[in-house]
């Protein structure tokens, strides 16, 4: 057992499974939620879009977030997914997949690396020129997706599924953390990174954290430590949670 407190910045409602795994690999898991889903500004784009899933030659979601939101407006809106005939489902990575399967969905495409710019090299071998592609995403998210797949001839409607923002309580939790020690920051995303610091300005926390090594999940999120001064000690391979807590683990080694 490490003893080694690891801070773990999800969604109150998706920290578990981080925490979990931290927990079973002998490190005790801090969690201070910096991220909480809301709905996006306007839900009639998305409404609009899964009302006409059949007009898509290809669905992409982008998180387990999405997911979930697909699943939860579709039973809002009285709408079988599996009775739509989507004609092809693209996941950004594994537990998105797991994810749009166990909606009882087939999963056409999953990259080998899993962030956007693999989706868009799997993408590359598929003609795409009129193909209409709908992206369910977060309200905040990079533009490389979309992009990309515009340059490459399709026609692309994005659907805003949910935007995060910091719960209040985010402050006053991360100080009582710091109090009580942290030697890890797990990172799953660059929201997780730009909350974290609003959180500490809140509190009035200087950034980065002081004696606390950042442990990244992927190349996106590595640029976004980078970009706040705080480079990542560790970037997980693959880019998942298990890739996360193998991250740390590898820190504690090094130590």
């Amino acid at each position: 057992m490490t003893g080694k407190r690891v801070l773990v910045t999800r969604a109150a409602d998706q920290a578990g499974k981080l925490s979990d795994a931290l927990r079973s690999a002998g490190f005790t898991p801090v969690e201070v939620p910096v991220l909480e889903l809301v709905p996006p500004d306007d839900l009639a784009p998305l409404d609009a879009a899964l009302r006409n899933l059949v007009t898509f030659d290809w669905l992409i979601l982008t998180s387990t977030n999405a997911v979930r939101v697909l699943a939860d407006r579709a039973e809002i809106l009285s709408i079988k997914l599996v009775e739509q005939k989507i004609k092809n489902i693209a996941a950004v990575g594994r537990a998105t997949a797991s994810a749009i399967q166990a909606l009882g969905l087939t999963v056409s495409l999953i990259p080998e690396k899993y962030v956007a710019e693999g989706l868009l090299d799997s993408f590359k071998q598929h003609s795409l020129s009129g193909k209409k592609i709908l992206i369910i995403r977060a309200a905040v998210a990079r533009d490389i997706i979309p992009n990309t797949l515009t340059a490459l001839g399709a026609d692309i409607t994005i659907a805003e599924a949910y935007r995060n923002q910091m719960p209040t309580t985010a402050p006053a939790q991360l100080r009582t953390a710091l109090e009580e020690g942290i030697d890890y920051a797990a990172f799953t995303s660059s929201s997780s990174v730009t909350h974290l610091r609003t959180a500490t300005e809140a509190a009035a926390i200087p950034w980065p954290l002081a004696n606390v090594r950042a442990i990244s999940i992927g190349p996106v999120t590595t640029q976004t430590l980078i970009e706040n001064n705080w480079p990542p000690t560790v970037e997980a391979n693959p880019h998942d949670i298990a890739g996360l807590v193998d991250a740390v683990k590898m820190t504690t080694h090094r130590s």
